[in-house]
């Protein structure tokens, strides 16, 4: 089945990945149907995320006034749907932010994302190594995710976790009626730094649900920081119930 025409271009820049172990039942409301929960060696995983969303385009060659260039981040999962004889690894979202108004209701129109629109700013600093640190204000105060690293971008080595959750390249969601959408997500595999700090701070609970800052306000499992590339995001479709 073809993937569909690419709805949205980009670049996206310096992501700061934190990576959480937790329960998969934690996970159980957010599962799209048609997927199943996805593991790396026997272990269910989210993922802090934050980047740049740089040159944004609408089908490659149209740009977005005054929002081309803008900040996200997202709390994300694993998952994977069987196509015919193709195994589909993708993400799912629990929740995305992002500064504009006009962005969340665009991706949760069209993609059924589950985006919001709060005050974001971010850091990034190159020199002896790289940081990343991107802020958003929630209920009036400042929380952030921030990664620094001083070791050389390398590619992931086969069969690590930093692949596993770099080389998900499908996207999966709930569309307000409760139907499913699958979209196909294409990128070059990324470079990473292995971060040597890393922090989360904000209200866990408050801003996901009950139950993620028993796991969030930790320390992660992995964290580093990606280089990113050129993105395209095809145009969704939905799955249909058996």
């Amino acid at each position: 089945m073809p993937a569909g025409r690419a709805f949205l271009s980009a670049e996206w820049r310096n992501l700061v990945m934190l990576n959480y172990r937790v329960d998969p039942a934690i996970l159980e409301r957010f599962v799209p149907h048609g997927t199943t929960i996805d593991s790396f060696q026997g272990s269910t995983y989210v993922s802090a995320v934050g980047f740049q969303f740089l040159r944004t385009r609408i089908f490659g060659i149209v740009p977005i006034p005054f929002h081309a260039n803008f900040d996200e981040v997202n709390l994300r999962f694993y998952v994977r749907r069987r196509e015919a004889d193709e195994l589909r690894r993708g993400v799912a979202f629990i929740k995305e932010i992002v500064p504009r108004r006009a962005i969340a209701s665009v991706a949760r129109f069209y993609y059924g994302e589950k985006y919001f629109a709060l005050p974001m700013r971010h850091t990034i600093a190159a020199g002896h190594g790289l940081s990343a640190e991107y802020q958003w204000k929630f209920r009036g105060k400042w929380c952030g995710l921030r990664a620094a690293a001083t070791s050389e971008a390398s590619l992931p080595s086969d069969g690590s976790l930093e692949q596993f959750i770099t080389e998900h390249y499908w996207g999966y969601s709930v569309m307000r009626d409760g139907e499913s959408a699958e979209y196909r997500v294409a990128h070059v595999p990324w470079k990473v730094w292995r971060a040597s700090e890393s922090q989360f701070d904000a209200d866990s609970d408050a801003l996901y649900g009950e139950g993620f800052g028993d796991y969030v306000r930790g320390r992660p499992e992995s964290a580093f920081i990606a280089d990113g590339s050129e993105v395209q995001v095809h145009t969704p479709r939905r799955i249909v119930r058996p």
